[in-house]
């Protein structure tokens, strides 16, 4: 995926500014809030925002966001399914998909990788790629949902997020689980935790069937078919678990941190 374009032009254009706050509303309230009237006004009492130049403008749309989040979240219901397929609907070939050319994505050493757990667990032991591949896994076939708009559907095996989360005692209680990834610019991203606990998010090993190869996140990436790509960190190489938000390579730069599909 690209850079993300800033949103807003220099100035404020009080209907390009509306027009670029329904567009980070979730549906729902995107079609209220047009049925209502769609003006700067409403969106000041939204988000306790008053306009006045460009850095407010910023802010008003950040603030937007952040209700963007609570009300995916308060929606989100951690047991529906995404959709699954038959491996006749696979997408051959699977695109790469990442902010950089498929040759300049991290090589890893599988021998010398391992994944780093952090924060409010009970386990903090490293894990090789040996002893993740021992632990039971599962397989599913999901579409990847990338936020510029195109799709695609791979089959993937790993281990339910979840079951290694009990495996290590963390606290399911914390809001978060924080993943940072060997990316050349330090990708990072997290996830909130009734997410995390998703019957379908998964520590993924294998892509079709064979070890996950290079373009798709070797040794390990995080598959999570309820949210758009961007919210599948590849090349992991530790998770937190945390109270804290710690922002996320897109979400810093005005990506919406839930972003369910």
């Amino acid at each position: 995926m690209g850079r993300m374009r800033k949103l807003l032009i220099p100035g404020v254009d009080k209907k390009l500014l509306v027009k670029d706050a329904i567009k980070v509303m979730p549906d729902f309230t995107r079609r209220r809030f047009i049925a209502g009237g769609a003006s700067l006004g409403a969106l000041t009492l939204l988000t306790g925002c008053d306009v006045v130049n460009s850095d407010s403008a910023d802010q008003l749309l950040a603030q937007v966001s952040k209700f963007n989040d609570s009300v995916q979240a308060w929606i989100f219901n951690p047991d529906a399914l995404a959709p699954t397929f038959p491996e006749s609907a696979i997408t051959k070939p699977f695109p790469f998909n990442g902010y950089y050319e498929v040759d300049e994505a991290p090589e890893i050493a599988g021998p010398d990788w391992k994944l780093e757990v952090r924060g409010l667990v009970e386990n903090k032991k490293s894990w090789t790629i040996d002893e993740l591949y021992q632990l039971p896994q599962v397989k599913q076939v999901t579409r990847h949902i990338c936020v510029e708009g195109w799709s695609a559907i791979g089959s993937w095996t790993g281990t339910p997020l979840r079951d290694f989360l009990k495996l290590i005692g963390a606290d399911t209680s914390a809001k978060y689980v924080w993943f940072q990834c060997a990316d050349k610019d330090g990708y990072n991203s997290p996830l909130d935790m009734r997410t995390a606990l998703h019957p379908q998010t998964q520590m993924t090993f294998k892509f079709a069937d064979e070890i996950l190869p290079r373009a798709y996140g070797y040794p390990m990436k995080i598959r999570v078919p309820t949210k758009l790509g961007f919210k599948n960190p590849k090349y992991v190489i530790s998770m937190e678990v945390t109270n804290d938000y710690k922002g996320g390579y897109w979400e810093d730069q005005g990506y919406n941190s839930f972003s369910g599909n």
